[in-house]
């Protein structure tokens, strides 16, 4: 053995050590940011279980933010306060009068109880939520029902099949003129 391979074995030896502590800090380092990573829920859009049945229509991310087209009153037995807002494309669509509407056209309806305000007697406010709707437009996917699908939620849940079979007819039979679509742009 020459005097130079004690001295390379050392080197060795404090290299591999420098090597495994340098491997253990970035292991403790970034394997909670992995864990959290592979723990982490997708989108609820991305969730078959929120999915609305027969059309697999799901709430839109954001669309609290999105314009409103326009408001409304349902009386008794529901009495509901209700707001119809609309993603760019719908907007865009009611702005210029585009009839049909294009595909990507999204419409969600906003629903509460009314009740009279605390502050105004006169007033009637919202009160508790009542529903979610929603109907996008996608004229292949929906071919068979005006190229409308539908989602109708409550709590964020969609409601039965049954609830849903229910919202072609409706549309069809009382808004056909308008490709469907009952809500007008308010003024």
């Amino acid at each position: 053995m020459t005097s130079s391979e004690p001295k390379t074995k050392k080197r060795f030896g404090a290299t591999a050590i420098t090597l495994a502590v340098l491997l253990l800090v970035v292991v403790l380092t970034c394997v909670p940011y992995l864990v959290s990573i592979a723990l982490a829920e997708g989108p609820a859009q991305t969730d078959v279980a929120v999915a609305s049945p027969i059309f697999g229509v799901t709430i839109p991310d954001g669309y609290k933010q999105w314009e409103l087209i326009a408001p409304a009153e349902e009386a008794a037995p529901l009495d509901e306060l209700r707001a119809v807002i609309g993603n760019k494309i719908a907007i865009d669509a009611y702005q210029v009068g585009k009839l049909p509407f294009p595909d990507g056209t999204i419409l969600v309806k906003r629903a509460w109880k009314r009740k009279q305000s605390a502050e105004f007697a006169s007033a009637t406010i919202p009160g508790p939520a009542t529903t979610v709707q929603v109907m996008v437009k996608d004229s292949r996917k929906y071919a068979a029902t005006g190229g409308w699908g539908f989602g109708r939620f409550i709590n964020g849940k969609p409601v039965d099949a049954a609830q849903h079979r229910t919202c072609w007819g409706c549309h069809e039979a009382r808004a056909k003129s308008q490709d469907y679509v009952f809500t007008r742009l308010a003024p």
